[in-house]
């Protein structure tokens, strides 16, 4: 399954509403996200159950407009939507800043809590850990997991310290030996691969902006997995730099196409406060 296959309507609408609409204070027509998506492919029903998916989570706030309907931000999606910019443009696929510091998480549940230990290392793995051991995971830098712990209703199971390796461990093995490096560098080519045409190619100005939001959500879900570790540590050939050079070119090149068309499609009025 490719990347383009395997994007879902709500990553490609937070995309699409992190582009278009975060920071600016505005509202924009359903008709406008209904034709921008069945230019990516979504039909008009999968859009509308997407926009009320996210409305009933939390995600937007309707405000109607005389017989239109428009959708925007709340406060818990612009935090999300921050939170991926933030990974996006400034937190990067490449950790050079790392300064030496490990977080320990270890726990101990009950052998009929499996549930939550699967939970557990879910949330976790998203989180950038890896298993060290059966019960002590690691992640490179300061991880706080309070509010994961706290959420999963774990805190008294759970323990959490700051610690650095001891002289002359091998750090590039135990990296090796925790993470499926195989796997994650596999997406970067994977990414690579299916965009660098672009670094030279121009599309159609229609097609710009479609591509643009593939692009940048498929780019947000491949270092939203990846745990950022040290690259001092990582094989010398790690693919992720030049995958982010990749994601950067492109979307430089696709920006003018794509605003020109976002301009042309999209009906966007200033949001009201509630109250």
């Amino acid at each position: 399954m490719t990347g383009e296959e395997s994007l879902r309507p709500q990553a490609l609408m937070l995309t699409f509403l992190g582009d278009q609409v975060l920071g600016r204070d505005v509202c924009v027509y359903s008709g406008s996200v209904i034709d921008v998506f069945a230019r990516a492919g979504i039909g008009e029903q999968a859009t509308r159950s997407t926009l009320t998916r996210m409305a009933g989570r939390d995600l937007l706030r309707r405000q109607r407009e005389g017989r239109r309907m428009y959708f925007g931000l709340t406060e818990r999606s612009e935090a999300v939507l921050r939170d991926g910019a933030q990974r996006i443009w400034q937190a990067g696929a490449v950790n050079r800043r790392w300064d030496g510091t490990w977080t320990l998480l270890g726990f101990s549940l009950p052998e009929s809590w499996q549930r939550q230990r699967h939970d557990l290392r879910s949330r976790l793995t998203w989180s950038g850990f890896g298993p060290l051991f059966n019960g002590l995971w690691i992640a490179p830098g300061e991880v706080d997991v309070s509010a994961l712990v706290a959420d999963l209703g774990l805190s008294a199971h759970v323990k959490v310290f700051r610690a650095h390796a001891d002289t002359g461990m091998d750090i590039g093995r135990m990296i090796e030996e925790t993470w499926e490096l195989s796997e994650l560098a596999g997406r970067y080519e994977g990414f690579a691969g299916r965009w660098q045409h672009w670094e030279d190619d121009l599309p159609d100005a229609g097609d710009a902006l479609v591509l643009r939001l593939r692009l940048q959500t498929e780019w947000l879900q491949i270092v939203r997995r990846d745990p950022r570790l040290p690259v001092e540590h990582l094989p010398g050939d790690w693919p992720a730099e030049q995958a982010e050079k990749t994601f950067r070119t492109v979307h430089e090149r696709l920006s003018p196409l794509a605003e020109e068309a976002s301009e042309r499609l999209l009906d966007l009025v200033p949001a009201r406060r509630p109250g």
